[in-house]
């Protein structure tokens, strides 16, 4: 029992800086529970310090991607003295600091989405900067339906998709295929299953092959301009391309572009 606590979240480094963490617990269909949603924060932030790791993927084992909270431990808390209040409010601050910890990684993260995602398992696709999954795939915020609304996993699904769309899926928590999923941005693609895994390695090993540390000021500036208003947006991100001219990537890759050769960056 403990060796299948312990490897519920499985880490494997792979070639060009990709880092695989794959959820593996399908007998509890990949639920997002309080020692998995830990184990994802420390790896995610050992990842965004490693120099070695240039981009992250989050997959999974089962049918499952991933169903959310875990309901038997949010039923369990009921039985305290508070009848689970304070457990209730670190559990989802624990998510909400993993769902902005994905946003703020120094580090591209994609989601590889094989199966069902569902709630806070919506809300972690929703979350990573790209996401492919399988064209059986299916996703859904189905908590109305439980008498639980999806609250912080519309934060995520609000920033993906258009309101219309978002609040479809929340108020009637019906699942919506990969076809749907794509239409309304909430992934980028879908690929057979069996062509997955190599589908998202090919992106994770293109998008390793640019200038980490430009990748990493790029992905900053698109999630903070897009907090800005127009005007600010420009003046934030005027500064920001200023300073990443000035840098030596800028000017090797400016360069190789002049010369008609591959550019050879410092940082890969």
């Amino acid at each position: 029992m403990k060796d299948s606590i312990e490897n519920i979240l499985l880490i494997s480094s792979h070639d060009h800086g990709i880092l695989r963490l794959t959820l593996n617990d399908p007998d509890n269909k990949n639920a997002l529970s309080e020692l998995m949603m830990q184990k994802l924060i420390n790896a995610i932030s050992k990842a965004s310090k490693d120099k070695s790791v240039k981009v992250i993927v989050i997959a999974s084992t089962g049918n499952v991607f991933c169903s959310g909270h875990n309901l038997k431990e949010i039923n369990e808390a009921r039985k305290a003295d508070d009848c689970g209040k304070s457990y209730y409010l670190e559990l989802f601050k624990t998510c909400s600091s993993l769902m902005q910890l994905i946003v703020n990684c120094t580090k591209p993260v994609i989601a590889e989405v094989n199966g069902i995602a569902t709630a806070a398992g919506c809300q972690l696709v929703a979350s990573c900067d790209l996401a492919v999954s399988s064209d059986s795939a299916k996703f859904a915020t189905p908590g109305v339906n439980i008498g639980l609304f999806c609250s912080t996993p519309m934060v995520a699904l609000s920033r993906n998709v258009s309101k219309k769309d978002a609040m479809k899926m929340l108020l009637t928590g019906d699942m919506i295929n990969a076809d749907e999923a794509k239409r309304i941005s909430l992934i980028n693609d879908f690929v057979p299953g069996e062509e997955l895994t190599k589908s998202v390695m090919d992106l994770a090993e293109k998008i390793s092959k640019k200038s980490a540390s430009v990748v990493s000021i790029g992905k900053e500036a698109f999630y903070k301009q897009s907090e800005l208003n127009l005007f600010d947006a420009y003046e934030y991100t005027s500064r920001v391309m200023t300073e990443n001219t000035l840098n030596e990537n800028a000017k090797e890759g400016i360069n190789a572009f002049l010369e008609k050769r591959k550019p050879n960056w410092e940082d890969i």
